[in-house]
């Protein structure tokens, strides 16, 4: 970090050179300007906004509201690993240190979560049927006490099919969901009806009208998700959506929660057709192909025409994914850098010519990719790339899910060693992954947008006045591609030859003269914590020692403290290197 006098600072204002990376006031072609009324993570304390007028790179800012989508909700594996004291540990930092405000996560109704009983329970022996179903929340109650004692919420996604409801059963993950149609309709809906009017006894309706109501996960993917057609899905939805409504019509409700894009037809009928996949499987170029969303479309259509109330559009964006060709093998697929912003702006249009052009959007699962078991989740090259999606999409949803803040995720059983390629910005230790670091630095931006650059923003707290910035070298080599999955942390390091150093440069002017800034700075020499794990030989099981020694690794970012000289221009001129992400936070401002 250099600190320029003021003699040799370029003149921006005057015909000279403009600085690498600025770029001042309105939309950039590759990062949009956020429009939407989002306030910020947790406000910090109060601190005099400067008393001067601020000027980045010789321009007046015109401020613009910037809305963090990346911490309104972070998603987590399903209800029961909620009740271990890990998980909850690991969600109160999620909380508190990254400012996410709502939880979703699958299997409230799943049978290890006691919900729906039709027995008394025998043990050693079949239990007793009882003459009426009945409903027990003793173990959601826990959950969902744990969760609002943090000051979060619940996204609630109703599912999956309790046992004794479920027209067919164990359809998929270690933990044997039941991804079914009900047996009876007339239950489920008297399941979802009483749950819902418990947690309004429990916690009161002011309270539950600001959970949103998810109904059901990825019905789409069948025969895991979901074993019916695409029709009772939507049926299952509207007879779920209107009960909702019946208890208070100010209870917010929508769906579908499928998953991803596609450029095929494989879903444009009641169920999957592994046959239109095969051009898809077999194509040189993927990114060439028109990606749509899945079931978005025929979802608003069908509850317009059967008075379906919809509050809300979920689904979830994933750059990779699979592709079944005519070999019946899945094969993987990579799409470009900027899939999920433009399948955002797809998206926009669908709903807009829809019957529910005031729909919100929320992205209840997304990641670099759904794969558990990829090792680039656990990568810095993760935590650039989501802080470059993340920055670029903030004006194109009302949140987008993190899928997830813990490795505690059971959805193939826990993960083999601690670095496993768990989705998790924390590992199960608790150890803090790379990706852990950029959503920090996320929830440490202003709730005003000063600057937008491709490589960056400076934000202001609209309470406090308070300024952040967040830069990050993508490399410009990766071109067009994404970071892709790997099997391996071995695999991933291909990428660390990716790309030179980017030079960041900005002025601000305007700021209190002695006031201090704390920048911090991830690559791959500080905080790459897999890369530690690696050099110690990758062991499967951690001794106490090495569990220590890796938590100290993981936080050991580069740090430094700059103050504002008296002429009160910060000037940052830093040589970032390649995949390296760069936050800037002002501390208490020293008063004139």
């Amino acid at each position: 970090m250099k600190t320029m006098p003021d003699d040799e600072r370029p003149d921006t204002m005057s015909g000279g050179p403009v600085p690498d990376d600025a770029v001042s006031g309105g939309p950039t072609p590759d990062g949009p300007i956020p429009d939407g009324p989002v306030s910020g993570g947790p406000v910090p304390d109060a601190a005099a906004p400067p008393s001067a007028t601020l000027r980045i790179d010789g321009t007046e800012p015109a401020e613009v509201p910037l809305r963090h989508i990346w911490n309104e909700c972070v998603g987590a594996g399903r209800a029961h690993e909620a009740l271990r004291a890990d998980w909850q540990e690991h969600f109160r930092e999620a909380v508190g240190v990254l400012g996410a405000r709502y939880v979703r996560f699958h299997g409230v109704f799943h049978d290890d979560m006691f919900v729906y009983r039709t027995t008394n329970g025998g043990g050693f022996g079949p239990g007793n049927p009882l003459p009426e179903p009945v409903y027990t929340f003793s173990y959601v109650d826990k959950v969902f006490d744990a969760i609002l004692e943090t000051g979060a919420r619940p996204f609630v996604e109703l599912g999956f099919m309790p046992r004794e409801l479920a027209r067919d059963t164990e359809t998929v993950f270690w933990w044997k969901a039941h991804g079914s149609p009900p047996a009876d309709l007339d239950r489920w809906v008297e399941l979802v009806t009483t749950t819902v009017r418990h947690w309004i006894d429990r916690y009161g309706i002011e309270e539950v009208r600001r959970w949103p109501f998810e109904v059901w996960n990825e019905p789409n993917l069948v025969p895991h998700f979901w074993t019916g057609t695409r029709t009772e899905y939507f049926e299952l939805y509207g007879a779920t959506a209107r009960a909702i409504k019946a208890i208070d019509p100010a209870l917010q409700v929508g769906g579908p929660s499928t998953s991803v894009f596609v450029p095929d037809d494989r879903y444009r009928g009641e169920t999957e057709d592994r046959t239109q996949e095969y051009a898809t499987a077999e194509a040189d170029d993927v990114d060439a192909l028109v990606w749509r969303p899945v079931w978005i479309e025929e979802f608003l259509d069908w509850c317009a025409a059967h008075d379906a109330p919809v509050d809300f559009v979920t689904t979830h964006l994933y750059p990779t994914d699979y592709a079944f060709g005519a070999d019946g093998e899945g094969h993987a697929i990579s799409r470009y850098a900027d899939a999920t912003p433009d399948d955002l702006v797809a998206l926009h249009e669908v709903i807009a010519r829809s019957a529910f052009p005031r729909a919100a959007i929320h992205i209840t699962e997304w990641s670099t990719s759904p794969s558990s078991r990829d090792a680039v989740h656990d990568t810095v090259y993760a935590a650039t790339s989501i802080t470059r999606t993340y920055l670029r999409c903030a004006d194109l949803a009302d949140s987008i899910s993190y899928w997830t803040f813990t490795d505690v995720f059971e959805e193939g059983g826990a993960g083999i060693g601690p670095f496993h390629g768990g989705f998790g910005l924390v590992n199960e230790q608790g150890i803090h992954k790379p990706t852990f670091h950029a959503m920090a630095m996320l929830a440490r931006l202003g709730d005003r947008l000063l600057l937008s650059t491709p490589h960056g923003v400076l934000t202001r707290d609209g309470a406090t006045g308070r300024l952040a910035g967040l830069f990050f070298n993508y490399p410009e080599e990766m071109g067009r591609a994404s970071v892709g999955s790997q099997d391996t942390y071995a695999a991933t390091r291909g990428l660390a030859d990716v790309g030179p150093a980017r030079r960041i440069r900005h002025r601000v002017e305007g700021l209190a003269p002695g006031a201090r800034f704390q920048v911090e700075i991830l690559d791959l020499e500080h905080g790459n914590v897999a890369e530690t794990w690696h050099r110690l030989g990758e062991p499967l099981n951690l001794t106490r020692e090495e569990t220590a020694r890796l938590r100290v690794e993981a936080d050991a970012l580069r740090r430094e403290t700059i103050t504002v000289p008296p002429s009160g221009a910060l000037d940052l001129d830093v040589d970032l290197p390649a995949w390296a992400l760069m936050s800037v936070t002002e501390q208490t401002p020293a008063h004139p």
